[in-house]
């Protein structure tokens, strides 16, 4: 079942196409991962979903209603953050959570504020005033606003930004959990491939405004052909990258370590090559591709096109 469905949404600022013709759906319970490079679209299209831009063409739906003509109805059950807005400054955490609650209708809803404050850990925050946080409490404490209504859909922009790598863990196995106990459907951006192969079930890739790719991440990593393959070589570095060059392979040198970059059924005929020429080593890393490399690859075609 989709719960939220965009169809042909464009937006145009003057003679500038942000977003061009981008249809797509979010099945309920589905984690789908939002990317693109900087200007891409992503922020202008999350906009568009939140209501607070209108598209220039297309339509929004939510639970199969039309967002313009339920958008009160539908916003009870949708929520948002960003790592980059920012709640009034001279309210405390307790003052700013209480505010935003009552923009919904919750029940209990104390108890409700007091469920999302031990949930992010907030407890000692409560009667700080927003400009005393750090960046890291500023996007938990927007993630923790993002769920205070029991969101049935959560558009996430940068939920992990700025967070020790141990909070950022939890914020992912809590949004995991969240989606396997309740059915929680999320949008999610992100700048960490990693991160997004981790939580993800589908991924959608935009670029210039146009979907130019929608599928899961593991496929998408597949549809490179490219390894790395990193050696460590004591001896003999010189004629490595010599043989590199003569093979046509890309290669990087870090100290003792090359790297290489090579179709997956070359590194046999590589390695081979390697013993013929009297080139040992004494470590060897064989790293597959992955979304970054997708990410990477995508952004180098269109920067090289007409």
């Amino acid at each position: 079942m989709d719960v939220l469905q965009a169809k042909n949404l464009t937006k145009k600022f003057g003679n500038l196409v942000a977003v061009d013709n981008v249809s797509f759906s979010l099945r309920e319970g589905e984690i789908l991962g939002f990317l693109g490079p900087n200007g891409a679209g992503k922020t202008t299209t999350i906009q568009i979903l939140l209501g607070t831009l209108l598209p220039t063409s297309g339509e929004v739906f939510y639970f199969g209603k039309d967002f313009k003509r339920h958008r009160e109805e539908i916003l009870e059950q949708v929520n948002f953050s960003s790592t980059y807005t920012n709640l009034p400054w001279y309210l405390t955490l307790q003052e700013n959570l209480n505010c935003i609650s009552y923009l919904y209708d919750i029940k209990n809803r104390r108890e409700r504020i007091q469920k999302v404050v031990e949930l992010f850990h907030l407890d000692e925050l409560l009667k700080k005033k927003t400009y005393e946080f750090s960046s890291g409490q500023l996007t938990r404490i927007n993630l923790a606003k993002a769920f205070i209504n029991f969101p049935k859909v959560i558009l996430l922009d940068e939920p992990t930004a700025s967070l020790d790598p141990d909070v950022a863990k939890y914020i992912r196995e809590f949004l995991l959990k969240e989606q396997e106990q309740f059915q929680v459907s999320i949008i999610l951006t992100s700048h960490n491939m990693a991160e997004i192969e981790a939580v993800c079930d589908r991924v959608i890739f935009i670029n210039e405004g146009k979907i130019v790719a929608d599928d899961t991440p593991e496929n998408l990593a597949k549809s490179i052909e490219t390894c790395h393959i990193q050696l460590f070589i004591k001896e003999g570095l010189e004629r490595t990258v010599e043989y590199c060059v003569k093979y046509g392979y890309a290669a990087k040198i870090e100290g003792h370590y090359i790297t290489v970059d090579l179709k997956e059924k070359s590194i046999a005929p590589f390695l081979q090559g390697l013993v013929e020429e009297g080139i040992t080593y004494e470590e060897i890393n064989i790293e597959k591709p992955t979304l970054e490399d997708y990410f990477l690859q995508v952004i180098a075609t269109k920067s090289s096109g007409p």
